[in-house]
């Protein structure tokens, strides 16, 4: 019997390519999206599939569906279109974590939260293991979302110890590639688009601070494979690339591979930016015999070819420019 698998924010980055390789699974799978940050352009190719369903909701209200598995991926993931709303998405982490292991709890689903690296905040232990707790400035302006999945998380093992729910806990670090939102503000997508466009490309702070990122084909692999590890696992997951960047090395190889005229500009680092981020993927490696197989230069090499299309495509390019942006 096919599984019937829900997907919150399906239309999203993630969302999007979830929903493909559910339904190269052989999945029924139910993409729910409010359109925030996510776009029906996302998952126009799937739209007509069979077993693809599509609803517009917000997670944060109570959903009544009947499904097998549910993967909550549901919130503004980039700075900034998280603190765009602040407010709102301390509820999308909050009461749609509640909603929706209420919805698991209901008809004995397997539940999945996408946590996040930035749960570790602005890190002293390098790199960041499971175990490590986190230095977060709660006070920040980032803290609406890093404290708001630290509450998230909470939420899902306190169903598992007091609900005896199935849940799995996936802290995803830095992931790029198509499907992208083009104005999310996030380093890999910002200077591809200012690449193309000989553009300066924009670098907060020194361009010395690191971080790992990984190819999203990986990253639903991953994923995937925590949903359906066999047992009943006890705390989070770390899914990531373990080799790290430089930012500005960063930006000098998307110059390179676009052959851009464009040079580095400096400008002040925002408040409680990490210095460095990396994962520890040592428990992704033995529990789910999982690490990523894309080189950085082979993805930014695709994701590259997608932005690029969607440039010259003005047509395309606006349906993803975002409302507040004028």
């Amino acid at each position: 019997m096919q599984k019937r698998v829900l997907v919150t924010g399906g239309a999203g980055f993630l969302g999007s390519h979830l929903c493909a390789r559910l339904l190269r699974q052989d999945c029924e799978v139910l993409c729910v999206d409010n359109y925030f940050t996510g776009s029906r352009m996302n998952i126009e190719s799937l739209v007509g599939t069979p077993g693809f369903e599509v609803m517009r909701h917000d997670i944060t209200f109570p959903l009544y569906v009947e499904v097998d598995e549910i993967y909550n991926l549901a919130c503004p993931a980039s700075p900034v279109h998280y603190q765009f709303d602040p407010v709102q998405t301390t509820k999308a982490n909050v009461l749609g974590a509640i909603n929706m292991l209420g919805l698991a709890k209901r008809v004995r689903a397997r539940i999945l939260q996408a946590s996040t690296s930035e749960v570790y905040g602005d890190p002293d232990m390098h790199p960041q293991p499971e175990s490590y707790r986190g230095l977060v400035n709660l006070a920040g302006p980032r803290a609406c979302y890093d404290e708001g999945k630290r509450c998230a998380e909470t939420l899902f093992y306190d169903y598992r110890r007091q609900h005896r729910l199935m849940i799995r806990v996936a802290r995803i670090f830095n992931t790029y590639g198509p499907n992208m939102h083009p104005q999310d503000g996030r380093v890999v997508s910002s200077f591809i688009i200012q690449a193309l466009q000989n553009q300066p490309i924009t670098i907060f702070g020194s361009g010395r601070q690191t971080r790992a990122f990984c190819y999203v084909d990986d990253l639903i692999d991953g994923l995937a494979r925590l949903m359906n590890v066999d047992g009943d696992l006890d705390g989070p997951v770390n899914l990531g690339n373990p080799n790290e960047i430089p930012i500005a090395e960063l930006a000098e190889l998307i110059v390179s591979l676009t052959n851009s005229s464009s040079k580095l500009e400096l400008r002040p680092l925002p408040v409680d930016d990490p210095r460095q981020r990396c994962p520890d993927i040592a428990r992704a490696k033995q529990l789910l015999h999982w690490a990523p197989t894309v080189s950085l230069k082979e993805g930014l090499t695709r994701t590259i070819a997608y932005f690029d299309e969607l440039l010259s495509n003005s047509a395309e390019a606006k349906k993803l420019v975002w409302r507040s942006v004028s």
